[in-house]
């Protein structure tokens, strides 16, 4: 077999980049170790940046979020019991748009299927081979039999425990890690939000988030002990936990029912230097985790293909090995400033067991320097709808 673009994975990332690809008459084949069904049963981020969006409208899978997904113009804040907004067309003159992550990966697999591009699932003992060389290859095992791909470049994009980054020597890499002292314990109810846009809130028994999927379906998350079992926590004990942290409003209009899926998420942020290796390339979470607090993860992904699409066109169209050289320092760049604002939203809405009083009026300093300075929110505006690309 061969292919000029083997992808691993077939996340959203994946999916994203082999649709783009196919479109310019790149041939590629995506090899993912779990079934379609599993795959889509992962449960993710839902904010999508203006720039993921354009993505997903370039690749021509956008007709449905379009449809279906929930414009956001800003978000609220709640602390003190007050509740404050930030409005993101106001400072930066641009939105951001609530569409589940999965809606997203199954408009890529639908795709797919439809542009009769090769996608492997269920592919066993994946393994990468020669990357270092001009001949990379990959293998795997399919009912039974050993496939070997030799290929041009391999994109890997499985994910922080895929094989892409395990493969490279320890040597080539170094990792930057930051582990939080807590999780987030969230679940998802066909129950209607508690308000038309996202809330953060940051009180004394801890952070909570109000999201939504649509207007008939809730995405609710609180802070808690990374320790925690979720067979502890009954929805009952959960709707009264969040009510008591919302302010009155939020605790008057909260809607709850049975939830349809419950998890507690550890908080971690990662970033793995360089994302080349020789012709392997580093997308998404294989090279990069952060704490969902800043909606980045998805977008980050988005603008890591966006960076190597552009290299591969450059690559096949202009023969031109700039885009592949600059891949990871283009990538990093991006990646570096959303760690940043993903870290900067988790200190500040969270309450960490180790703050002294000190850091904790600190955090309270911050907070009401947020909303009293124009300056401030435009700054988590610009950020929170995306940096350009």
């Amino acid at each position: 077999m061969r292919a000029q673009v083997v992808i691993v994975g077939a996340g959203p990332s994946g999916l994203l980049l082999g649709q783009l690809l196919h479109q310019q008459g790149i041939d590629t084949l995506i090899v993912e170790r779990r079934s379609p069904d599993y795959v889509l049963s992962r449960i993710r981020a839902g904010v999508l940046e203006q720039g993921a969006q354009s993505m997903l409208e370039e690749a021509g899978v956008a007709a449905r979020m379009h449809a279906e997904g929930l414009v956001h113009t800003g978000t609220e804040l709640i602390f003190n019991g007050k509740r404050h907004r930030v409005d993101f067309k106001e400072h930066t003159g641009k939105t951001v748009m609530v569409y589940g992550q999965t809606e997203v990966t199954k408009d890529l697999m639908d795709a797919r299927t439809a542009s009769g591009a090769k996608i492997i699932y269920e592919a066993e003992d994946v393994t990468l081979h020669d990357f270092g060389s001009e001949k990379p290859r990959v293998s795997f095992r399919k009912d039974g039999m050993t496939h070997d791909v030799a290929c041009d470049f391999i994109a890997g994009c499985d994910g922080y425990h895929g094989v892409s980054r395990e493969s490279v020597p320890t040597d080539a890499i170094k990792t930057f890690e930051r582990v939080y002292p807590f999780g987030w314990l969230g679940i998802l109810s066909d129950t209607r939000p508690v308000s038309d846009e996202l809330i953060y809130v940051n009180d004394p028994k801890g952070f909570a988030l109000c999201s939504m999927r649509s207007m008939t379906r809730s995405r609710y998350y609180l802070q808690c002990r990374i320790d925690e079992k979720v067979e502890d926590w009954s929805d009952e004990r959960f709707w009264n936990e969040l009510r008591t942290r919302l302010d009155p409003e939020g605790a008057e209009r909260l809607e709850t029912g049975p939830s349809i899926e419950k998890s507690v998420a550890p908080l971690r942020s990662f970033v793995a230097e360089p994302m080349r290796f020789g012709r392997l390339f580093l997308v998404g979470d294989s090279a990069h985790i952060v704490p969902p607090t800043g909606a980045k993860g998805l977008n980050l992904a988005a603008s890591d293909v966006r960076y190597l699409f552009d290299a591969l066109v450059d690559f096949y169209k202009d023969h031109s090995n700039a885009g592949i050289d600059g891949y990871s320092a283009r990538a990093l760049a991006r990646i570096w400033k959303a760690e940043r604002f993903s870290w900067w939203m988790t200190g500040l809405l969270h309450r960490f067991p180790e703050s002294s009083p000190f850091e904790q009026r600190m955090q309270g300093a911050e907070l009401d320097y947020l909303f009293s300075s124009r300056a401030a929110q435009a700054a988590l505006a610009e950020n929170y709808v995306g940096l350009p690309y």
